[in-house]
C-alpha cells in the first residue's frame, strides 16, 4: 500500500498490529510517498501493485532444502554461489550433480520467488565468447536487468553479463561527460549505456561484432533514451574503430584485448584516455598488462602514461581480471 511519508510510521505499525505487514519484503520510498508491503488487501487503503519487490536476503541453506532429495555425500558438491540477472538465476552445477539440477533449480525459485528462471552454467565458448546455459527451472530466458539507474535489456542464455564488473561499470559511469568515446567491445552496451546516462558525452561510437549482443545494444539505448549519444555500430573493431578521433577509448574485452591495442590508441587524440580490460597471472600483476600498454604504444611511435591500475574481479584460479587506466600522448 502507498502512504505519505508522514503517515508512514504509523500505518506500519498498525499493518503489524493487525498481522498484515509482509516482513519479507522490503519498506521503499517513491518520491513523496512510501511503499508498505503487505500479504494482502486492506479495503480503504491506497494499494499498488509493484513492478519489482524489493526483498530482504534471507540465509539459503540449499543444502537443507535439498537433503532428502539428494544423497547425503553429494551435498557437499551443491553450489555456494550464484547470481541473479532481473528475473534469471545463474548458477554452476557440479557434473556429478547433473541428474538433480531440476532439484537443485526449483529449490532455488523456492528461495528467490520473485525470479522465474534458472540456468546451469557450463562456460563461455565460440568466436563471440558466447555464454554455454541450460534451462533447469523455469522457461523465459529474457528478462530486464536494473542497477545504478539503469535497464539492461538481455537473454541471459545467449549474451554475457558479469556482476563482478559492477563496481566498474559504475566507475565508468562517472567518466566522459562532453567527450568523444569509442567503446570497442561494446556488448550489450555494459559501459556505454551507465556512461550515457549519468555522464552525457558528446557521443560514443559503440563498436559490437556479436549479432545477438548487438541487437540488445540498440534496445538498451532505446530504453535508456540516449539515441542522441549513442551510435550502435554492428562490426569489427579492427575496421569499425576511428583514427586519431577520440577523447577516451573502451577496451572492455578480456584475453585476446592485446590483439586490438593498435587500433585502440590509434583511436585517441594526444592525450587521450585509454581504459584497456585484460586478464593477467596474479604473480605478475599490474606489469603484464602495463608493458603490454606500453609496448603498443612505443611500436605507434606514441607513449603511454600509466595512471591507474586495478583489479576487477578473481576471473579463475591464479588468473586476475585488470584494468589498466593511460594517458596516450603524441
Amino acid at each position: 500500500m502507498a502512504v505519505d511519508k508522514s503517515d508512514a510510521d504509523r500505518t506500519i505499525k498498525e499493518m503489524v498490529s493487525l498481522g498484515v505487514f509482509d516482513k519479507d519484503r522490503k519498506v521503499t520510498k517513491k518520491g513523496c510517498h512510501v511503499e508498505i508491503p503487505v500479504v494482502r488487501s486492506i479495503p480503504g487503503c491506497n494499494m499498488v501493485l509493484q513492478d519489482e519487490s524489493a526483498f530482504y536476503r534471507k540465509s539459503i541453506d540449499i543444502a537443507q532444502a535439498l537433503q532428502d532429495l539428494i544423497p547425503k555425500d553429494s551435498l557437499s558438491l551443491l553450489p555456494r554461489g550464484w547470481f541473479i540477472l532481473g528475473k534469471v538465476i545463474v548458477v554452476k552445477i557440479h557434473p556429478m550433480l547433473c541428474p538433480y539440477e531440476r532439484h537443485i533449480g526449483q529449490a532455488l525459485l523456492d528461495f528467490y520467488p520473485r525470479c522465474s528462471t534458472v540456468l546451469s552454467d557450463d562456460g563461455i565458448a565460440g568466436t563471440f565468447r558466447e555464454p554455454v546455459r541450460r534451462i533447469i527451472a523455469g522457461c523465459d530466458t529474457k528478462t530486464v536487468h536494473k542497477e545504478n539507474g539503469v535497464i539492461f535489456h538481455l537473454d541471459a542464455s545467449q549474451v554475457m553479463f558479469s556482476p563482478g564488473n559492477l563496481k566498474e561499470r559504475m566507475r565508468m559511469s562517472r567518466m566522459g561527460r562532453d567527450e568523444y568515446v569509442v567503446d570497442m567491445f561494446a556488448g550489450i552496451g555494459y559501459f556505454t549505456i551507465p556512461m550515457a546516462v549519468h555522464s552525457r558525452p558528446q557521443k560514443i561510437l559503440a563498436i559490437e561484432l556479436n549479432p545477438n549482443a548487438y541487437h540488445y545494444l540498440c534496445k538498451n539505448i532505446s530504453q535508456n533514451h540516449v539515441q542522441d549519444i549513442v551510435e550502435p555500430v554492428l562490426g569489427d573493431c579492427a575496421r569499425a574503430t576511428p583514427k586519431n578521433a577520440a577523447d577516451r577509448v573502451l577496451m572492455g574485452m578480456v584475453q585476446i584485448t592485446d590483439r586490438y591495442l593498435e587500433y585502440g590508441i590509434s583511436a585517441l587524440k594526444p592525450g587521450g584516455i585509454l581504459h584497456y580490460h585484460q586478464t593477467i597471472p596474479s604473480w605478475r600483476y599490474p606489469d603484464a598488462a602495463i608493458c603490454e600498454i606500453s609496448d603498443a604504444a612505443l611500436k605507434l611511435g606514441r607513449r603511454a602514461e600509466i595512471l591507474k591500475c586495478i583489479r576487477v574481479k578473481k576471473y579463475s584460479p591464479g588468473v586476475e581480471h585488470v584494468v589498466v587506466d593511460a594517458r596516450i600522448d603524441a
